[in-house]
């Protein structure tokens, strides 16, 4: 880690130096950002105290900047994740971005490297530090891949994205930890393509961003998403409500996998549902509450090997937060006190194999902070 930490440092002075030449292709000023959460946490399962614990959340540091002639760049490295090198895009986990942008017009741009990738849905876009917790459908996607994209922007409110990066970051092994089934080889062409809609209506205070995706997972089976984020935020009244829907023919996520406790092998013909429902206002300058609930299910549908067809997993998330600006919310800390109540009901075979998926509750009293480092 601390090899890294250097390495990041170095850029950014680096980048900062570059901002001083006085060519026609000089260095804009870089934005280096470092952002933290930070949380003391008190456990519960099934309504019974486990323990209280100190948890660094979040730590990021990522640099940002633009050269002449159309040309940006992005590059952000988050700590709290492990450096260890992918074994598919030969680059550290702990990478999330380190993309290059053109854009040689208002119209179009393109992007290449490790970028974000362009799911529908408020929670899949918006800055991480805004979420005290995802749901098992966000968790389960590994949200920044190496690609490539294009970009083209019809108008200010309207954009259309079409891009094509790795669906994977790991070998096939990796991945699918009970192995793929038998008869079925992994694929030659572990790519992802999606196609994303963003618009904004009625004077910006709706968006609506919907995507797309097709993805070959193993030899001849493939996985699609349809996401959708509906968005609504004007003054003090933030609402959405997330989308998002997964069909494979292999159980990439391995979340009705994982149900057996390694005793099946890996499901197919499986299919997720998330529906994310959030509500918050900021009554004043330096106050802000929300409400959040969540409903995921996990299918197969149809059936195979052991698998019978039928639902196998409902979650029920709720969520409730305060928030405290000390300053003001541009200046970019806040502290919070979040409550988060998740229930599982499983299938009875499930049941019956496994100890079952106790009721979970979490306080959370933390703090964010984005610090403008340069």
């Amino acid at each position: 880690m601390k090899k890294h930490l250097i390495f990041l440092l170095a850029l950014a002075f680096s980048l900062s130096a570059a901002a001083q030449d006085d060519t026609d292709f000089r260095l804009a000023k870089p934005d280096i950002t470092l952002e933290l959460e930070t949380s003391a946490n008190a456990l519960f399962t099934e309504g019974d105290f486990d323990e209280m614990v100190f948890k660094m959340n979040r730590l990021r540091m990522g640099v940002a900047g633009g050269l002449g002639s159309g040309l940006s760049y992005h590059f952000r490295m988050a700590f709290h994740k492990s450096f260890d090198k992918f074994s598919l895009d030969n680059i550290s986990k702990s990478v999330e971005l380190a993309k290059v942008t053109w854009t040689p017009n208002e119209r179009w741009d393109f992007s290449a490297g490790k970028m974000f990738v362009v799911h529908g849905g408020y929670e899949n876009y918006v800055n991480v530090l805004l979420v005290r917790e995802f749901t098992d459908f966000n968790s389960c996607i590994e949200v920044y891949q190496t690609g490539v994209q294009a970009s083209y922007h019809t108008s200010n409110d309207q954009s259309f994205t079409l891009q094509v990066v790795n669906n994977r970051a790991e070998s096939h092994q990796e991945l699918f930890q009970y192995g793929l089934p038998d008869g079925i080889e992994a694929s030659r062409l572990p790519l992802m393509g999606t196609f994303n809609w963003d618009g904004f209506f009625a004077d910006r205070s709706i968006r609506l961003m919907y995507a797309a995706t097709a993805s070959q997972i193993a030899k001849g089976k493939y996985l699609y998403y349809l996401t959708a984020g509906n968005i609504y935020e004007k003054g003090p009244v933030l609402a959405y409500l997330d989308i998002m829907y997964a069909r494979a023919d292999v159980d990439k996520h391995q979340r009705i996998t994982s149900l057996g406790g390694g005793l099946l092998p890996t499901a197919q013909n499986v299919e997720y549902l998330t529906l994310i429902a959030d509500f918050e206002y900021q009554f004043t300058p330096k106050w802000n509450a929300y409400v959040k609930g969540a409903y995921e299910t996990a299918n197969v549908f149809k059936e195979n090997g052991p698998y019978r067809k039928g639902r196998y997993l409902t979650t029920w998330n709720a969520q409730a937060c305060v928030e405290w600006f000390p300053f003001t919310k541009e200046k970019g800390l806040k502290v919070y006190l979040h409550y988060v109540y998740k229930a599982n009901e499983l299938q009875d075979d499930f049941t019956l194999m496994t100890a079952g998926l106790p009721d979970t509750q979490r306080i959370s009293l933390g703090l964010t902070y984005s610090i403008p480092v340069l």
